[in-house]
């Protein structure tokens, strides 16, 4: 596929992920783009300047170094795990919490936690400011600040300061990567079959222009509510961090052994032994998950793994297994095999790309 068509393709997808589950999951970080600003036009599209330009780059490499340039699932873990614990400091931020509030950039302006309006005469007079939430969600107002006759340099700081305060939300703009959705994974592996740098970086710039109405509109409505949406969407933060957190620790492989294994149904329809004796355990990767996702298989018996998919687009695909630090991308219809060689008593855990659909075969 050429670089137009890549990007209609790209775009489609973005649209839907839009409207579906990528604004769903990255609510909370527009959220606290936009909060605390009268007009959110600017932060707005701060945020969709900042996410079109990380994922462009994203698809420019993976597209350049194909598969290879794929990050192993421990790796995702550990960022996984540094964005909840960003999200979290976010939360934090929304619900008034002093020392996280140190922590993060802030707009300044006439007052402290202030912008000086834009009708402030620059010689002489009382200056009016208003108050941002990102000081307090429920102030209004600040104390009249009286504003002196301005030199040059106080003029030309102006700029500036509105370039502070677009650091927010380009950040949390870019933060998005970090949370990907099941098309997210999609456009992703489209990026990287192209193997060309332009061809990723269209790819990935068109999902992200796909979805900037539907971010566009979202931001807008969030601006128009300012302060009464800060608890929510820091409850939805709260949210967010703990479902990131949970998919970095399964990537990673650390998370504690619950002790389950499958059902006998399960097991009779997936596991049996071919004419050779060698152990053959089957596994559906669908659109929602693997099926069966938990199985028991007979340990110190040679064992194939076989990945079987119809009809899969979501990221099920890539199927990792974290102990072994392997990803293996599966076609959208076919039949994959992996040779475990003999496994010994244990549990072999494997999951999705993004962290979201796990499974185990525990061997006995």
């Amino acid at each position: 596929m050429d670089a137009p068509a890549l990007f209609a393709a790209g775009a489609a997808t973005g649209l839907l992920a839009g409207v579906t589950s990528c604004t769903a999951v990255q609510l909370a970080l527009l959220a606290g783009a936009v909060r605390g600003e009268r007009r959110p036009t600017r932060p707005v599209a701060a945020f969709l300047a900042a996410r079109l330009a990380v994922h462009a780059c994203l698809g420019a490499v993976l597209g350049m170094a194909g598969g290879a340039v794929q990050p192993g699932p421990r790796t995702r873990g550990v960022l996984l795990c540094l964005a909840a614990a960003a999200l979290l400091l976010f939360a934090l931020d929304l619900l008034g919490f002093r020392p996280v509030r140190r922590l993060l950039p802030r707009r300044l302006g006439g007052c402290r936690g202030a912008a000086v309006s834009d009708d402030v005469p620059l010689h002489g007079g009382e200056g009016r400011c208003h108050a941002l939430t990102a000081t307090s969600p429920s102030s209004t107002s600040c104390r009249p600040v009286a504003v002196r006759d301005a030199a040059p340099s106080d003029v030309a700081s102006a700029p500036s300061g509105r370039r502070r305060g677009a650091v927010r939300p380009a950040a949390l703009g870019a933060a998005t990567v970090l949370l990907p959705c099941g098309l997210t994974l999609s456009a992703e592996l489209l990026a990287v079959t192209s193997r060309s740098p332009v061809g990723g970086a269209a790819v990935m710039a068109g999902f992200a222009v796909g979805g900037a109405p539907v971010f566009g509109l979202v931001g807008a409505a969030a601006g128009r509510l300012r302060g009464r949406l800060a608890p929510v969407a820091a409850v939805a933060l709260l949210a967010v961090a703990g479902w990131t957190l949970l998919a970095g620790l399964r990537l990673g492989g650390w998370l504690p052994a619950d002790g389950g294994g499958g059902t006998a149904a399960a097991d009779a329809a997936a596991v049996r032994r071919d004419a050779s004796g060698t152990q053959i355990v089957t596994v559906w990767a669908l659109d929602r998950g693997y099926r069966p996702a938990v199985l028991t298989a007979r340990a110190g018996v040679h064992t194939v793994l076989v990945l079987r998919t119809r009809g899969t687009h979501g990221h099920t695909r890539v199927f990792t297994i974290p102990s072994r630090n392997v990803d293996l991308v599966l076609p959208v219809d076919g039949e994959t095999r992996v040779d475990l060689g003999t496994p010994r008593p244990g549990r072999l855990r494997f999951v999705c790309a993004s962290g979201h659909y796990p499974g185990s075969i525990t061997f006995r």
